[in-house]
Protein backbone atom coordinates (compact mmCIF):
# COMPACT_ATOMS: atom_id res chain seq x y z
CA UNK A 1 0.00 0.00 0.00
CA UNK A 2 1.57 3.69 -0.97
CA UNK A 3 2.22 5.28 2.73
CA UNK A 4 0.87 8.17 1.22
CA UNK A 5 -2.50 7.08 0.55
CA UNK A 6 -2.60 4.85 3.34
CA UNK A 7 -0.82 5.99 6.51
CA UNK A 8 0.53 9.89 5.78
CA UNK A 9 -2.69 11.85 6.03
CA UNK A 10 -4.09 13.55 8.87
CA UNK A 11 -7.49 11.33 9.37
CA UNK A 12 -10.08 14.20 9.30
CA UNK A 13 -10.66 15.71 5.95
CA UNK A 14 -12.43 19.48 5.23
CA UNK A 15 -15.60 18.48 3.56
CA UNK A 16 -16.72 21.42 1.34
CA UNK A 17 -20.10 20.22 0.42
CA UNK A 18 -21.99 22.18 3.28
CA UNK A 19 -20.57 25.60 3.79
CA UNK A 20 -21.45 28.48 5.73
CA UNK A 21 -23.61 30.51 4.26
CA UNK A 22 -24.25 34.88 3.95
CA UNK A 23 -28.01 34.86 2.91
CA UNK A 24 -27.45 33.08 -0.66
CA UNK A 25 -23.33 32.77 -0.77
CA UNK A 26 -21.13 31.04 1.23
CA UNK A 27 -19.97 32.81 3.94
CA UNK A 28 -15.86 32.92 2.59
CA UNK A 29 -14.19 35.15 5.54
CA UNK A 30 -15.78 32.58 7.94
CA UNK A 31 -14.26 29.49 5.44
CA UNK A 32 -11.34 30.89 5.92
CA UNK A 33 -11.26 31.14 9.86
CA UNK A 34 -12.17 27.53 9.70
CA UNK A 35 -9.39 26.66 6.53
CA UNK A 36 -6.45 28.81 9.07
CA UNK A 37 -7.67 26.94 12.07
CA UNK A 38 -7.53 23.40 10.22
CA UNK A 39 -4.27 23.79 8.63
CA UNK A 40 -2.80 25.29 12.06
CA UNK A 41 -4.23 22.54 13.74
CA UNK A 42 -1.78 19.76 11.41
CA UNK A 43 -5.15 18.51 8.82
CA UNK A 44 -4.32 19.05 5.05
CA UNK A 45 -7.43 17.74 3.10
CA UNK A 46 -9.85 19.63 1.72
CA UNK A 47 -12.62 17.94 -0.50
CA UNK A 48 -14.83 19.51 -3.13
CA UNK A 49 -16.59 18.84 -6.70
CA UNK A 50 -17.58 20.18 -9.62
CA UNK A 51 -21.37 20.15 -8.63
CA UNK A 52 -21.16 21.52 -5.26
CA UNK A 53 -22.16 24.99 -6.07
CA UNK A 54 -19.37 27.36 -5.21
CA UNK A 55 -17.99 25.12 -3.36
CA UNK A 56 -14.22 25.34 -5.82
CA UNK A 57 -14.64 29.02 -5.72
CA UNK A 58 -14.74 29.32 -2.39
CA UNK A 59 -11.74 27.09 -1.87
CA UNK A 60 -9.71 29.29 -4.03
CA UNK A 61 -10.34 32.26 -1.93
CA UNK A 62 -9.99 30.88 1.36
CA UNK A 63 -7.02 28.35 0.44
CA UNK A 64 -5.42 28.05 -2.76
CA UNK A 65 -5.24 31.73 -3.04
CA UNK A 66 -3.69 31.83 0.48
CA UNK A 67 -1.74 29.44 1.87
CA UNK A 68 1.57 27.54 0.16
CA UNK A 69 0.27 24.75 -2.06
CA UNK A 70 2.72 22.14 -0.46
CA UNK A 71 0.59 23.09 2.46
CA UNK A 72 -2.84 21.49 1.79
CA UNK A 73 -4.25 18.30 -0.04
CA UNK A 74 -7.31 19.02 -2.67
CA UNK A 75 -10.00 16.94 -4.46
CA UNK A 76 -12.60 17.15 -6.47
CA UNK A 77 -14.90 15.35 -8.69
CA UNK A 78 -16.84 15.08 -11.65
CA UNK A 79 -20.06 14.37 -11.71
CA UNK A 80 -20.35 13.35 -15.51
CA UNK A 81 -23.61 11.74 -15.48
CA UNK A 82 -25.12 15.50 -15.16
CA UNK A 83 -23.14 16.66 -18.83
CA UNK A 84 -25.20 16.29 -21.91
CA UNK A 85 -22.12 15.26 -23.84
CA UNK A 86 -18.48 13.57 -24.29
CA UNK A 87 -16.73 17.11 -24.70
CA UNK A 88 -19.03 18.46 -21.61
CA UNK A 89 -17.44 15.81 -18.79
CA UNK A 90 -14.19 16.02 -20.20
CA UNK A 91 -14.46 19.89 -19.91
CA UNK A 92 -15.59 19.70 -16.10
CA UNK A 93 -12.28 18.61 -15.52
CA UNK A 94 -10.71 22.12 -16.59
CA UNK A 95 -13.67 24.29 -15.01
CA UNK A 96 -12.41 22.75 -11.62
CA UNK A 97 -9.15 23.62 -12.21
CA UNK A 98 -9.78 27.21 -13.17
CA UNK A 99 -12.09 27.90 -10.17
CA UNK A 100 -10.11 26.07 -7.43
CA UNK A 101 -6.37 27.77 -8.47
CA UNK A 102 -4.98 24.78 -7.41
CA UNK A 103 -2.83 24.10 -9.84
CA UNK A 104 -3.32 19.78 -10.09
CA UNK A 105 -5.32 17.61 -8.03
CA UNK A 106 -3.63 15.73 -5.33
CA UNK A 107 -6.97 13.24 -5.28
CA UNK A 108 -9.13 13.40 -8.65
CA UNK A 109 -12.69 11.49 -8.19
CA UNK A 110 -15.21 10.20 -10.49
CA UNK A 111 -17.76 11.57 -8.67
CA UNK A 112 -21.04 9.43 -7.25
CA UNK A 113 -20.79 5.99 -9.22
CA UNK A 114 -23.04 2.95 -9.35
CA UNK A 115 -26.82 2.11 -10.50
CA UNK A 116 -27.63 4.22 -14.24
CA UNK A 117 -24.51 6.21 -13.56
CA UNK A 118 -21.34 4.45 -13.92
CA UNK A 119 -22.32 4.11 -17.89
CA UNK A 120 -21.29 7.60 -18.46
CA UNK A 121 -18.18 7.34 -17.13
CA UNK A 122 -17.44 4.52 -19.73
CA UNK A 123 -19.35 6.10 -22.63
CA UNK A 124 -17.14 9.30 -22.23
CA UNK A 125 -13.82 7.60 -21.75
CA UNK A 126 -13.11 9.30 -18.47
CA UNK A 127 -11.38 6.52 -16.89
CA UNK A 128 -8.78 7.23 -20.54
CA UNK A 129 -9.24 10.63 -19.82
CA UNK A 130 -8.11 10.52 -16.32
CA UNK A 131 -5.36 8.47 -16.73
CA UNK A 132 -3.86 11.27 -19.29
CA UNK A 133 -4.70 13.96 -17.18
CA UNK A 134 -2.34 11.79 -14.40
CA UNK A 135 0.26 11.66 -17.10
CA UNK A 136 0.51 15.20 -17.86
CA UNK A 137 1.05 15.83 -13.50
CA UNK A 138 -2.38 17.42 -13.00
CA UNK A 139 -3.56 14.46 -10.96
CA UNK A 140 -1.30 13.13 -8.59
CA UNK A 141 -4.13 10.01 -7.28
CA UNK A 142 -7.24 8.49 -9.45
CA UNK A 143 -10.47 7.32 -7.64
CA UNK A 144 -14.38 7.59 -7.64
CA UNK A 145 -16.62 7.91 -4.84
CA UNK A 146 -19.45 5.30 -4.64
CA UNK A 147 -23.21 4.69 -3.79
CA UNK A 148 -24.44 1.13 -4.27
CA UNK A 149 -24.02 -2.44 -3.66
CA UNK A 150 -20.80 -4.36 -3.07
CA UNK A 151 -21.54 -6.45 -5.63
CA UNK A 152 -21.30 -3.85 -8.06
CA UNK A 153 -18.11 -2.11 -6.18
CA UNK A 154 -16.43 -5.30 -7.04
CA UNK A 155 -17.60 -5.14 -10.05
CA UNK A 156 -15.96 -1.84 -11.40
CA UNK A 157 -12.98 -2.63 -9.19
CA UNK A 158 -12.18 -5.58 -11.19
CA UNK A 159 -12.61 -3.24 -14.01
CA UNK A 160 -10.13 -0.89 -13.50
CA UNK A 161 -7.84 -1.79 -10.95
CA UNK A 162 -5.59 1.28 -12.08
CA UNK A 163 -8.00 2.94 -9.59
CA UNK A 164 -6.00 3.99 -6.19
CA UNK A 165 -8.29 5.16 -3.73
CA UNK A 166 -12.44 4.64 -2.91
CA UNK A 167 -14.58 7.26 -1.54
CA UNK A 168 -18.03 5.20 0.53
CA UNK A 169 -20.21 6.10 2.95
CA UNK A 170 -19.10 4.40 6.20
CA UNK A 171 -20.75 5.02 9.35
CA UNK A 172 -22.04 2.63 12.29
CA UNK A 173 -25.62 3.37 11.65
CA UNK A 174 -25.20 2.07 8.05
CA UNK A 175 -22.36 -0.73 8.72
CA UNK A 176 -25.09 -3.28 8.57
CA UNK A 177 -27.66 -1.44 6.13
CA UNK A 178 -28.88 -3.50 3.71
CA UNK A 179 -29.24 -0.53 1.08
CA UNK A 180 -26.02 1.27 1.74
CA UNK A 181 -23.63 -1.94 2.60
CA UNK A 182 -21.21 -0.27 4.61
CA UNK A 183 -19.38 -2.75 5.80
CA UNK A 184 -19.49 -4.36 3.21
CA UNK A 185 -18.05 -1.83 0.71
CA UNK A 186 -15.20 -1.04 3.33
CA UNK A 187 -14.34 -4.93 2.88
CA UNK A 188 -14.36 -4.89 -0.99
CA UNK A 189 -12.18 -1.97 -1.49
CA UNK A 190 -9.94 -3.37 1.23
CA UNK A 191 -9.71 -7.09 -0.40
CA UNK A 192 -9.13 -4.81 -3.91
CA UNK A 193 -6.14 -2.99 -1.94
CA UNK A 194 -7.45 0.35 -2.23
CA UNK A 195 -7.55 2.51 0.52
CA UNK A 196 -10.88 4.41 1.51
CA UNK A 197 -11.74 8.01 1.49
CA UNK A 198 -15.18 7.99 3.86
CA UNK A 199 -18.18 10.39 3.40
CA UNK A 200 -20.64 11.04 5.49
CA UNK A 201 -19.75 9.55 9.15
CA UNK A 202 -21.90 11.56 10.46
CA UNK A 203 -24.78 10.78 8.12
CA UNK A 204 -25.32 14.06 6.98
CA UNK A 205 -25.95 15.12 10.19
CA UNK A 206 -28.45 12.79 11.10
CA UNK A 207 -25.96 11.26 13.60
CA UNK A 208 -25.55 14.63 15.43
CA UNK A 209 -28.86 14.83 16.43
CA UNK A 210 -29.80 11.36 18.26
CA UNK A 211 -32.88 10.29 19.98
CA UNK A 212 -32.24 10.64 24.21
CA UNK A 213 -31.85 7.23 25.20
CA UNK A 214 -29.15 6.60 22.28
CA UNK A 215 -27.09 9.75 23.66
CA UNK A 216 -27.62 8.85 27.35
CA UNK A 217 -25.73 5.62 26.59
CA UNK A 218 -23.17 7.28 24.58
CA UNK A 219 -22.76 10.29 27.52
CA UNK A 220 -22.58 8.01 30.53
CA UNK A 221 -19.48 6.16 28.54
CA UNK A 222 -17.57 9.39 27.25
CA UNK A 223 -19.18 12.67 28.50
CA UNK A 224 -16.03 14.30 26.92
CA UNK A 225 -17.14 13.95 23.57
CA UNK A 226 -19.74 15.36 21.45
CA UNK A 227 -22.46 13.00 19.66
CA UNK A 228 -20.60 13.78 16.21
CA UNK A 229 -17.67 13.08 17.58
CA UNK A 230 -18.43 8.95 17.56
CA UNK A 231 -19.46 9.00 13.87
CA UNK A 232 -16.03 10.32 13.09
CA UNK A 233 -14.18 8.14 15.26
CA UNK A 234 -15.71 5.32 14.07
CA UNK A 235 -15.23 5.79 10.62
CA UNK A 236 -11.35 6.54 11.73
CA UNK A 237 -10.76 3.90 13.22
CA UNK A 238 -11.33 1.55 10.09
CA UNK A 239 -8.57 -0.36 8.57
CA UNK A 240 -7.01 1.57 5.40
CA UNK A 241 -8.48 4.44 5.75
CA UNK A 242 -7.17 7.86 4.06
CA UNK A 243 -9.14 10.07 5.78
CA UNK A 244 -12.86 10.69 7.07
CA UNK A 245 -14.93 13.81 5.99
CA UNK A 246 -16.32 16.05 7.54
CA UNK A 247 -19.03 18.83 5.78
CA UNK A 248 -18.24 21.47 8.46
CA UNK A 249 -20.41 24.65 8.54
CA UNK A 250 -18.90 26.83 11.71
CA UNK A 251 -15.93 27.18 13.44
CA UNK A 252 -17.50 25.76 16.29
CA UNK A 253 -18.01 22.36 14.40
CA UNK A 254 -14.56 22.37 13.22
CA UNK A 255 -12.39 22.86 17.29
CA UNK A 256 -14.97 20.42 17.81
CA UNK A 257 -13.45 17.68 15.48
CA UNK A 258 -10.02 18.88 16.07
CA UNK A 259 -10.20 18.47 19.72
CA UNK A 260 -10.77 15.10 19.19
CA UNK A 261 -9.47 14.09 15.79
CA UNK A 262 -5.67 16.05 16.70
CA UNK A 263 -5.05 13.19 18.72
CA UNK A 264 -7.20 10.24 17.15
CA UNK A 265 -7.36 7.33 19.26
CA UNK A 266 -9.53 4.54 17.86
CA UNK A 267 -12.11 3.26 19.84
CA UNK A 268 -11.97 0.36 22.27
CA UNK A 269 -13.93 -2.26 22.65
CA UNK A 270 -16.59 -0.90 25.39
CA UNK A 271 -17.25 1.75 23.11
CA UNK A 272 -17.87 -0.34 20.15
CA UNK A 273 -19.97 -1.83 22.24
CA UNK A 274 -22.17 1.26 23.08
CA UNK A 275 -22.45 2.07 19.41
CA UNK A 276 -24.12 -1.60 19.00
CA UNK A 277 -27.05 -0.51 21.46
CA UNK A 278 -27.09 3.12 19.38
CA UNK A 279 -27.40 1.26 16.57
CA UNK A 280 -30.10 -1.37 17.83
CA UNK A 281 -31.73 2.16 19.14
CA UNK A 282 -32.09 3.54 15.89
CA UNK A 283 -33.37 0.49 14.39
CA UNK A 284 -36.16 1.04 16.15
CA UNK A 285 -37.09 4.54 14.56
CA UNK A 286 -38.52 5.07 11.23
CA UNK A 287 -36.10 7.25 9.61
CA UNK A 288 -35.35 8.93 6.30
CA UNK A 289 -31.53 7.89 5.44
CA UNK A 290 -31.34 11.29 3.72
CA UNK A 291 -28.12 13.15 4.05
CA UNK A 292 -28.83 16.29 2.44
CA UNK A 293 -26.66 15.72 -1.01
CA UNK A 294 -29.16 17.92 -2.63
CA UNK A 295 -29.00 16.22 -5.73
CA UNK A 296 -32.28 15.79 -6.32
CA UNK A 297 -32.85 19.30 -5.86
CA UNK A 298 -30.21 20.06 -8.79
CA UNK A 299 -32.80 17.39 -10.99
CA UNK A 300 -36.01 18.47 -9.93
CA UNK A 301 -37.93 20.35 -12.50
CA UNK A 302 -39.65 22.17 -9.67
CA UNK A 303 -36.70 22.74 -7.58
CA UNK A 304 -38.72 21.07 -4.16
CA UNK A 305 -36.48 21.07 -1.56
CA UNK A 306 -36.34 17.68 -0.51
CA UNK A 307 -33.95 17.48 2.09
CA UNK A 308 -35.37 20.11 3.89
CA UNK A 309 -38.96 18.52 3.81
CA UNK A 310 -37.66 14.95 4.47
CA UNK A 311 -35.78 16.60 8.02
CA UNK A 312 -38.93 17.73 8.94
CA UNK A 313 -40.85 14.45 8.48
CA UNK A 314 -37.78 12.75 10.36
CA UNK A 315 -38.29 15.49 13.30
CA UNK A 316 -42.13 13.91 13.19
CA UNK A 317 -40.80 10.37 13.44
CA UNK A 318 -38.17 10.14 15.32
CA UNK A 319 -39.37 12.33 18.15
CA UNK A 320 -43.02 12.85 17.51
CA UNK A 321 -42.57 16.65 17.96
CA UNK A 322 -45.89 17.25 15.14
CA UNK A 323 -45.90 21.05 15.94
CA UNK A 324 -42.02 21.60 15.59
CA UNK A 325 -42.10 19.09 12.22
CA UNK A 326 -44.85 21.73 10.74
CA UNK A 327 -42.50 24.50 11.38
CA UNK A 328 -39.79 23.41 10.07
CA UNK A 329 -41.99 22.45 6.91
CA UNK A 330 -42.91 25.99 6.72
CA UNK A 331 -39.77 27.24 6.81
CA UNK A 332 -38.54 24.98 4.05
CA UNK A 333 -41.03 25.53 1.20
CA UNK A 334 -41.83 29.46 2.05
CA UNK A 335 -41.17 31.42 -1.18
CA UNK A 336 -40.45 27.91 -3.20
CA UNK A 337 -42.41 25.09 -4.20
CA UNK A 338 -44.11 22.71 -1.50
CA UNK A 339 -44.24 18.78 -1.40
CA UNK A 340 -47.93 19.29 -3.26
CA UNK A 341 -45.96 20.73 -6.36
CA UNK A 342 -44.59 17.09 -7.48
CA UNK A 343 -44.75 16.35 -10.67
CA UNK A 344 -44.07 12.13 -9.63
CA UNK A 345 -41.40 12.24 -12.68
CA UNK A 346 -38.81 10.07 -10.60
CA UNK A 347 -35.84 12.10 -11.43
CA UNK A 348 -34.91 12.77 -8.11
CA UNK A 349 -34.95 9.19 -7.20
CA UNK A 350 -32.73 8.08 -9.77
CA UNK A 351 -30.73 10.67 -8.84
CA UNK A 352 -30.71 10.03 -5.07
CA UNK A 353 -27.37 8.12 -3.71
CA UNK A 354 -29.93 6.96 -0.74
CA UNK A 355 -32.23 4.74 -2.51
CA UNK A 356 -35.03 6.93 -0.91
CA UNK A 357 -38.39 6.84 -2.24
CA UNK A 358 -38.56 10.55 -2.52
CA UNK A 359 -42.04 10.55 -4.01
CA UNK A 360 -44.10 8.98 -1.44
CA UNK A 361 -42.28 11.04 1.40
CA UNK A 362 -43.72 14.30 -0.45
CA UNK A 363 -47.02 12.47 -0.31
CA UNK A 364 -46.58 11.67 3.19
CA UNK A 365 -45.53 15.30 3.72
CA UNK A 366 -48.15 17.17 2.41
CA UNK A 367 -51.09 15.10 4.63
CA UNK A 368 -48.63 15.29 7.80
CA UNK A 369 -47.13 18.55 8.13
CA UNK A 370 -48.49 20.49 5.12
Amino acid sequence: MDKYLGESVPKLGFGLMRLPQDGDRIDVPQVSAMADLFLESGFRYFDSSWAYPGSEEAFREAVASRHPRESYLFATKCPVWMARDRDAAHEMFSTSLERSGAGYFDFYLMHNLGEHRTKYFDEYGMWDFVRRQKERGLIRHIGFSFHDKASVLDQILTAHPEVEFVQLQLNYADWENSAVESRKCHETARRHGKSVVVMEPVKGGLLARLPQSAVDILKSLRPDMSIPSWGIRFAASLDGIITVLSGMSSLEQMRDNISYMKSFEPLGPEELSALDKVRAILAGFRSIPCTSCRYCVEVCPQAIPVPNILEALNINDMYGNNETARGRYRVAVMGRSSASDCLKCGRCEEACPQHIEIRSHLERAVSELA
